[in-house]
């Protein structure tokens, strides 16, 4: 393995223990699936009112809140929340929120978000605590 291909590596791997990585990831794959299973044309959507627009609006929002939670954790509670809500909203809005797959992705991903919390250092050696530098 080489030397960048392992800078990489633990760049990815400090990135995942710092965030709410897998909460995110869950609500940009349910925003994603939401938007997907709108199949409407762009100009149909934003001209044909909200039936027709809620799919990529709930989906996007979905998305946004995805990359939220892994660029400012420190926002993590409101945007758990707010996924969530998006989630229940895109099931009555958005063909079932995407065929019941996108809404339950949403939820589950909305709630791991809210719910996660930073891990604890890694112990050394001599059984004591490293110091973790704090931004």
């Amino acid at each position: 393995m080489g030397p960048r291909l392992r800078a990489v590596r633990l760049w990815l791997r400090t990135f995942r223990r710092t965030r709410p990585f897998w909460g995110g990831l869950w609500c940009i794959a349910a925003g994603v699936w939401i938007v997907r299973s709108m199949f409407f044309t762009f100009f149909l959507a934003v001209s044909g009112g909200w039936s027709y627009s809620a799919g990529y609006i709930l989906g996007g929002g979905l998305v946004l809140f995805g990359l939220v939670a892994w660029f400012a954790p420190h926002y993590r509670g409101l945007v758990g929340i707010l996924a969530v809500l998006l989630a229940l909203a895109a099931f009555v809005a958005a063909n079932l929120g995407g065929y019941l797959v996108g809404s339950v992705l949403g939820i589950v991903g909305g709630s791991m978000v809210w719910a996660w919390g930073e891990k604890a250092p890694r112990r050394t050696r001599g059984g004591r605590r490293r110091a973790v530098a704090v931004s």
